[in-house]
């Protein structure tokens, strides 16, 4: 082509331009001048410019006047590779031929940067070359664009996660390298194959639902059990995705598998750690209440008879005190061992704290197989342990509760336990006993006590003390918990354990309930008239948490008072929390709204988990005092404290630590994070407190 177009300037033998060879020339000129997309331009042997056309002037924004009779390489540079740019050029010079077209990254001195398609022609007359004729197009948007999807392909195949494309047919098209290494499955063996194919642990009907949800969304994730190509199940994150063309319609789908071992295997060890004493391995508390709920949910269902027995080895505070607590650990590991070889892999064990234990038997038969079960404790139990050479005998005390005959609730069969391991210790300890109504017979009374209840809250009977919650940062008073007294007639003040379960059975507890809120809510505005705007904390029973007049009874309460809602908190048992969840939900909601603050009270006695908290609005909870009383002298409090001011991080709330009577209570508390305090320690409960700052020691 170059020849021929140097050709045209030649007339035949050299006899100089014909009329129509210049006729055609300036056509030709005219044309390049006013052509929009390719930038043409020409140098002589100096290296200097002598024509320059509109597109040149557009691309590298230099004006054709500016342009013309300037060095080439003044005006645009090929950046790194001009030494190159400028043998291509002088080889042209050279062989009077023309170089393969070429990419160039050039800079020009207006600043202006691009990629051009470059092509060079020589121009001959008369034989002779006169110039390089160059031709040039703007490619910087397809460089662009190769650049992206270069990059797009080093993410697919350097990306961790497994990346799959497939097509409208969700046929596999393409998978990455971590796909491979992820699944095992190599790319050869899964292109062209449903997604089905890789084999997932899922129901009938599965894929229908994805693929249902994906044409109306564009988008499904979730976790699924994958098989690898080994036959290894492990658990995957499947994230799949629609692409959609111009017109809107699904092209092609895309598919991230994250392999989420790790996470489940972290997730799982949390959790066991959690749910698990750490001196023994035992299952804990909250693990223990779990179990013993689905075994109630099991009884209902099916009918199926289980059994709760209440462990309490005897003497054990003379093992510690003699031995060591070292000693008294071994004995706690040695007894977790022999429990259970004494039961079956359905049956629960667990450490409740210190030296109590308590088994649930799933499915027995009948009070028989209890009683031969608590047989064998009781023998395995008392067989010498060895410590540092040193034979000791230990026996235990077992009390059993047969659900549904001693109970059909947790808190019942806890409590008839219980009541039947203390008659085991009364009749001598080292045996077992069931529970019997005649150890009851305290119910009598609790007949007397309601029918005293209901004057006593027509007669005015009923006072609060207050007892303060203290931060231990500054040693300001914040919030004061209101606690209910009976000034009973005959037998001077009575505490609420005893006479709130009798409040609470009766149903009298909701209207004691209410006389408490609007004699609180009273008493924390006489309080914020006299410079002390303190947050008043009141109990809610189970009975308040289910009655529909709660939201009502508390806006009356506030109203009256003249109190606004963020002075008012309510208190929750962590127990009654979870038992009221479905009932109580929407209310915490609403009073949440209202800026009334709620908090979960007694944390570690019930069996809520994260999932369960998190549906609650809560602001604040409260340790239990049975974990901060013994951080001192038992490790699995002392681990169990820090784990729960970590769960209440988890969850943005306040923390307090309830129950503290010893500096060295106070400080464990301040070192590990807690908020505030609550105990002796601080205030006894008083009907006037002291609202002063508290010296920081």
């Amino acid at each position: 082509m170059s020849e021929n177009l140097a050709d045209s300037f030649a007339a035949p033998n050299d006899a100089g331009p014909s009329p129509d060879a210049f006729g055609w020339l300036r056509h030709f000129v005219t044309a390049l001048e006013l052509a929009p997309a390719v930038a043409v331009h020409s140098m002589d042997r100096a290296g200097s410019i002598r024509f320059w056309n509109h597109a040149s002037e557009q691309l590298y924004g230099i004006a054709s006047a500016a342009a013309v009779g300037q060095p080439f390489r003044q005006l645009v540079l090929h950046l790194e590779r001009q030494d190159e740019f400028e043998e291509v050029i002088a080889r042209i010079w050279t062989t009077g031929e023309a170089p393969p077209p070429r990419d160039w990254e050039v800079e020009s001195s207006a600043g202006r940067r691009h990629w051009v398609y470059s092509c060079h022609y020589p121009v001959k007359h008369d034989g002779v070359m006169q110039e390089v004729f160059c031709m040039e197009v703007d490619i910087t948007a397809r460089k662009e664009a190769e650049s992206n999807l270069q990059q797009a392909a080093q993410v697919f195949q350097n990306a961790r996660d497994a990346i799959i494309m497939m097509d409208a047919e969700y046929r596999v098209r393409a998978v990455n390298a971590a796909f491979t290494s992820i699944t095992g499955h190599s790319a050869e063996s899964i292109v062209g194959q449903p997604l089905a194919s890789l084999g997932w642990d899922a129901d009938d009907g599965f894929y229908e639902r994805i693929w249902a949800e994906l044409d109306g969304k564009d988008h499904w994730e979730g976790e699924l059990a994958g098989l690898r190509s080994n036959g290894q199940r492990y658990p995957v994150r499947v994230a799949l995705t629609a692409i959609r063309d111009a017109h809107g319609d699904v092209s092609s789908y895309m598919a991230m598998l994250s392999d989420i071992s790790e996470r489940k295997r972290a997730e799982e060890q949390v959790r066991h750690q959690a749910e698990h004493d750490a001196l023994t391995g035992l299952p804990n508390r909250i693990l223990f209440l779990d179990r013993l709920h689905q075994a109630l949910a099991t009884w209902r269902r099916q009918h199926d008879r289980f059994a709760v027995m209440f462990l309490d080895l005897d003497r054990f505070k003379a093992i510690n005190d003699t031995h060591g607590h070292q000693a008294g650990d071994i004995v706690l590991r040695e007894v977790a061992t022999r429990l259970r070889a004494c039961v079956r892999a359905v049956d629960t064990i667990s450490r409740l704290g210190g030296d109590e234990f308590v088994v649930l038997l799933a499915d027995i038969k009948g009070a028989d197989q209890a009683a031969h079960v608590a047989g064998a404790v009781t023998q395995a139990v008392a067989r010498p342990i060895d410590i540092g050479g040193q034979s000791l005998a230990l026996s235990t005390s077992i009390g059993v509760a047969l659900c549904p005959d001693d109970g059909d609730d947790v808190e019942t069969l806890l409590h008839h336990a219980d009541v039947a391991m203390y008659h085991a210790k009364q009749d001598g300890r080292d045996t077992f006993r069931f529970f019997s109504p005649a150890m009851n017979a305290h119910v009598i009374e609790r007949v007397e006590l309601e029918n005293r209840l209901r004057q006593a809250l027509d007669s005015g009977e009923f006072l609060l003390e207050y007892q303060p919650e203290v931060e231990v940062a500054s040693g300001r008073v914040h919030t004061v918990e209101a606690l209910l007294r009976w000034r009973h007639p005959e037998r001077g003040l009575l505490l609420p354990r005893d006479f709130l379960p009798a409040a609470e059975e009766s149903g009298l507890i909701v209207p004691i309930g209410e006389w408490v809120l609007h004699e609180a809510c009273r008493q924390a505005r006489v309080w914020q008239d006299v410079g002390h705007p303190v947050t008043v904390a009141v109990n809610l029973s189970d009975a308040q948490l289910a009655h529909t007049r709660l939201p009502t009874a508390i806006d009356a309460a506030l109203a009256e008072a003249g109190l606004a809602p963020q002075a008012l908190e309510l208190e929750i048992a962590e127990d009654a929390l979870i038992r009221n969840e479905a009932t109580f939900a929407a209310t915490a909601q609403a009073l949440r709204q209202r800026g009334v603050q709620l908090s979960v009270d007694r944390f570690g006695t019930g069996l809520s988990s994260l999932e369960a908290l998190r549906r609650f609005p809560l602001t604040k909870l409260k340790i239990d005092r049975s974990y901060v009383g013994d951080v001192g002298h038992d490790p699995v409090d002392a681990a169990m404290v820090p784990a729960i001011i970590a769960v209440a991080r988890s969850l943005q709330l306040r923390v307090v630590g309830e129950g503290v009577e010893t500096p060295a209570q106070l400080e464990f508390l301040r070192q590990h994070g807690c908020d505030d305090y609550q105990g002796f320690l601080a205030s006894a409960a008083s009907a006037q407190p002291d609202l002063e700052p508290i010296a920081i020691t």
